[in-house]
């Protein structure tokens, strides 16, 4: 009651500083996800992102991002929704890298109008990457033969039972530079005046954050919380948003119950979606986050 009659007083007669809401982007970037292993992408973010944008009092809204990567689509609908949001309420956003932000979790950063990192943040690996398994050899070893019918030539193009072709390989070529392309241009964009004219940018290779803040990939170093009372005041507070719960404390998007069939393959598959984001993280030195 104390707080809602608070909320009717003139801003100059209120006691306590300025809220910022805080969202926080962790995890591997995938279009997926289950019960068994959230995933970070649009639908599971979008909730959250329009919470924060909505709080009408915050000058700012605080984005904390740790994540290695992973679907180039969703971080760029991450980005868009983030922009289109801070354009539509008129807020600023400061994007603040923890352990990493790198490849996809770089592009989400910069839908940051700031990118604030530690000095042993890594930042960058502005790339694209394909990978998979290969198995040509398997299926005769144990005695199986494996058919596959298709109406169109390139129906299995890159099949893991089949030995590489060069033609298939090329092909996947072209798109990862598309991709890339596409990446380049949103870097160039929103570092525009900051980036460092170095090659080695646009490489894949990634970066300290003393090293990002000398090429220009980020604008400062520093700790969130210090860097928003700097900016805002001592009395500032930090609201961390979440998504909502419902009546008995499910989340409200997306919950369901789970039968025992759909749980046993959800398990399956968030084994093998571990194993895929482990890998992600370990390209940076670091173990998966939960």
């Amino acid at each position: 009651m104390a707080g809602f009659l608070r909320k009717l007083l003139p801003k100059r007669f209120r006691k306590g500083g300025i809220t910022i809401p805080v969202v926080r982007l962790r995890g591997a970037i995938v279009g997926g996800g289950g019960p068994f292993r959230p995933a970070l992408n649009l639908a599971n973010v979008a909730p959250v992102l329009e919470k924060a944008f909505a709080m009408k009092d915050a000058p700012a809204v605080a984005i904390t991002i740790n994540s290695p990567g992973g679907s180039p689509v969703q971080s760029r609908l991450i980005f868009n929704r983030i922009r289109e949001l801070a354009r539509e309420k008129q807020k600023k956003v400061l994007v603040f890298v923890e352990d990493v932000a790198a490849s996809g979790g770089y592009m989400i950063a910069l839908a940051g109008d700031e990118i604030i990192a530690d000095a042993t943040s890594i930042v960058g690996s502005i790339g694209v990457v394909s990978g998979g398994f290969g198995f040509p050899e398997l299926l005769k070893k144990i005695g199986v033969e494996r058919r596959v019918y298709t109406a169109g030539e390139n129906k299995v193009i890159l099949d893991p039972f089949q030995p590489e072709k060069e033609k298939d390989i090329e092909y996947l070529k072209s798109l990862q530079l598309e991709i890339h392309q596409v990446f380049i241009s949103m870097v160039r964009e929103r570092r525009a005046g900051k980036l460092r004219d170095d090659a080695a940018v646009f490489s894949g290779l990634f970066w300290s954050g003393t090293r990002g803040l000398e090429l220009g990939l980020i604008d400062g170093l520093g700790d969130m919380r210090q860097e928003l009372k700097r900016r805002y005041g001592q009395k500032t507070k930090l609201e961390l948003v979440t998504a909502g719960r419902g009546l008995f404390g499910r989340r409200v998007p997306g919950v369901s119950p789970v039968s025992l069939e759909s749980a046993a393959s959800g398990l399956a598959t968030g084994l093998v979606e571990a194993a895929e984001e482990r890998a992600l993280w370990s390209r940076f030195g670091l173990s998966a986050k939960e």
